[in-house]
């Protein structure tokens, strides 16, 4: 066990990466799994297909920031989901989103030790083309996840739920 303040930039990142998978699986236990298929408007994802996509976002990052040829714009936005993501959709109930999202974020965050941290401080071609290092865009991936966690927040809400943070907070 590391001492505190001995961490790594790559030990970090995992913390919050652990902190924020952590919180959104709070958020989709805290939901009924009659909840899976409300969505609050047409243009918007279900629950599971906003699991889903932070499952899929989630095995993306980790494939392709270990990677040792990683680049996001060697090929598409659905072929990297067909890379990393194919079957992604089998997870129906929450108990298997929730398995889901504990397994891949485990397999994630080991990928990402094996890989070291030396090559999370290589750059990597983001979406948009520009370079950035590995770290940075884990960052984004993180943020990104947030995003997300704090849209199943407001699902709760608008299934007369209190979030699981909030709940957290209030010390419940």
């Amino acid at each position: 066990m590391k001492k505190p303040g001995a961490m790594s930039l790559l030990d970090e990142a995992l913390e919050a990466w652990a902190y924020t998978r952590e919180g959104v699986i709070a958020e989709v236990k805290n939901l009924p799994e009659s909840a899976l298929d409300f969505k609050p408007t047409d243009a918007s994802r279900t629950t599971r297909a906003l699991v889903e996509h932070i499952l899929e976002s989630g095995l993306m990052m980790a494939g392709e920031l270990t990677r040792a040829d990683g680049d996001f714009q060697r090929q598409s936005y659905p072929e990297f989901l067909a890379e990393y993501a194919r079957d992604v959709t089998r997870h129906r109930t929450k108990a298997a989103l929730v398995k889901a999202l504990e397994n891949t974020h485990a397999d994630g965050a080991k990928r990402m030790l094996t890989a070291g941290e030396v090559r999370m401080f290589q750059t990597i071609r983001q979406f948009n083309g520009e370079p950035a290092t590995r770290l940075a865009w884990m960052q984004h991936g993180i943020a990104h996840e947030e995003y997300h966690r704090g849209q199943l927040a407001l699902y709760a809400r608008l299934v007369g739920r209190v979030p699981a943070l909030t709940k957290l907070i209030q010390g419940g």
